[in-house]
């Protein structure tokens, strides 16, 4: 009997056993996945069939609430592990973290309340919460250390390559969106309706390039340096073509915080590069060169004779510093600008901006917000919703800005400077860019996203953790 037993054909493998095992091998059950299969969704064109041409939930809107759901599970089942005596997998919040993410939750529903039409602005509520507290509180920890953190830069990086490719091929075709009567635009799969959405995708991903570049993480291969500069060279242009002032205007402090963390001379040889680059683009091949003259010349023009985008856009600023003096505590309420533009606004606010190109046909966008987040936020929640949100970008600014400058001072021995630069960077870009832009369209997600990413280096022990175990592990190495 023992004979037979032993001769006995092996039992099969269990499938879900061998399933779980390809699934944890390849990473698949970190908590990170969520948060790049929603960068990756931003790239699904979005549905301009709905009223107005404008789409409602996107994919990546989905896609970012299954992530917010998937940390809070975590988080619940952390809290039994917990009081069941068990080792915790995932980290809670900080009551620093709690606090920057609580203050602002707290604001806007104090705002929404407050206002004269509370279940109008609830939408509005809604909306930041979701992209100022929700979806960059699960990135925070959903990122467990510094892999995660470049998992999720490496795939803003190949958004960015992916967006900026389609938009080169839109300048050079003239399929992209409309400008000054031309369809050559670059704008990507974002559309016309979304002409920032492009643009702000792919400066992030230069930022991000440029910092993995210059302030390589030790240990880094040898081909990543090369790579990743080159990826940001080839990134300028798409940027270019995209015609926004605003992202230009807010890749240059970030980029230049950058070089400062390389030294003076890499400033100066950077500043010189892209300077030769621009003249033999523009100057010698003419890519370009009267559109791209033309809306440099525009940032400078106030009283002269600005455009119609310029006029509209210090027009909107004034009508939104009015709307606050009506309600200087708690504003007109979220999503409540635009009821009151019109009582607000000068005469020569035009009705709204075209839009044509990129597979939509012309059509005229209201103007919603004042193109200044900012004063959206002041006209809308007042001081008390601009004093809580403003004081939480703050926080994560200095905070990020501390630690970055501890990380710099411990040199090749912190792992995870990488991560500290491109984050940090993006604070200082997102920071600059709300002086022109403010929320709106699928790449808001994104925004959110990058936030989350800021956060999770201002505000989690992970990457300081991270450092330490390095140095540990080094100085047991000597």
């Amino acid at each position: 009997m023992s004979a037979v037993a032993d001769s006995a054909p092996p039992a099969p493998r269990d499938g879900r056993s061998t399933l779980s095992r390809a699934v944890r091998r390849y990473g698949l059950d970190r908590p990170v996945v969520p948060v790049l299969v929603t960068v990756g969704l931003l790239c699904a064109p979005p549905d301009t069939a709905g009223p107005g041409g404008h789409s409602g939930v996107t994919p990546a809107d989905l896609s970012s609430g299954v992530l917010v759901v998937w940390c809070a599970i975590g988080l619940l089942r952390d809290r039994v592990q917990q009081r069941a005596g068990q080792r915790l997998r995932r980290r809670s919040l900080t009551p620093t973290a709690a606090l920057v993410l609580g203050a602002p939750t707290a604001a806007f529903a104090v705002t929404t309340i407050a206002s004269a039409d509370p279940a109008a602005s609830l939408p509005g509520f809604v909306r930041y919460l979701q992209l100022f507290v929700l979806v960059p509180g699960a990135v925070l920890l959903a990122l467990r250390d510094a892999r995660d953190a470049r998992l999720l830069c490496g795939a803003v990086v190949l958004l960015a390559l992916v967006e900026g490719g389609i938009g080169v091929v839109q300048a050079a075709t003239g399929t992209g969106a409309s400008y000054q009567g031309e369809e050559v635009r670059a704008v990507g799969t974002f559309g016309a309706l979304d002409v920032m959405g492009m643009a702000t995708a792919v400066a992030y991903g230069l930022v991000i390039a440029l910092a993995c570049g210059l302030v390589p993480a030790a240990g880094a291969p040898r081909w990543l340096r090369p790579c990743a500069l080159g990826s940001a060279a080839v990134l300028v242009l798409p940027l270019a073509l995209s015609y926004s002032r605003g992202a230009w205007l807010a890749t240059v402090p970030a980029c230049l915080l950058l070089l400062a963390l390389r030294g003076l001379r890499t400033t100066v040889c950077a500043l010189a590069a892209v300077t030769a680059v621009g003249v033999l683009l523009v100057g010698g091949f003419g890519v370009a060169t009267q559109e791209l003259a033309q809306r440099v010349g525009s940032i400078t023009e106030v009283s002269a004779s600005p455009d119609r985008s310029v006029t509209d856009r210090y027009t909107l600023w004034s009508a939104a510093t009015d709307i606050w003096q009506q309600a200087p505590a708690t504003g007109v309420g979220p999503k409540g600008f635009p009821a009151y533009r019109d009582t607000h606004a000068a005469l020569e606010l035009s009705s709204g901006s075209d839009a044509a190109g990129a597979g939509v046909p012309f059509q005229r966008e209201p103007l919603l917000s004042p193109h200044n987040m900012y004063l959206l936020v002041l006209s809308e929640q007042g001081l008390v919703g601009t004093v809580a949100l403003l004081g939480a970008w703050g926080a994560l600014l200095v905070c990020a800005l501390r630690r970055l400058g501890a990380a710099r001072s411990r040199g090749a021995a912190c792992g995870v400077r990488d991560c500290g630069a491109a984050a940090t960077a993006l604070l200082v870009w997102q920071s600059v860019d709300f002086l022109y832009g403010d929320i709106g369209g699928p790449s808001t997600v994104l925004t959110a996203l990058v936030l989350g990413l800021g956060t999770w280096w201002a505000l989690s022990p992970a990457a300081e953790e991270h450092a330490e175990s390095r140095r540990a592990g080094g100085s047991r190495a000597v």
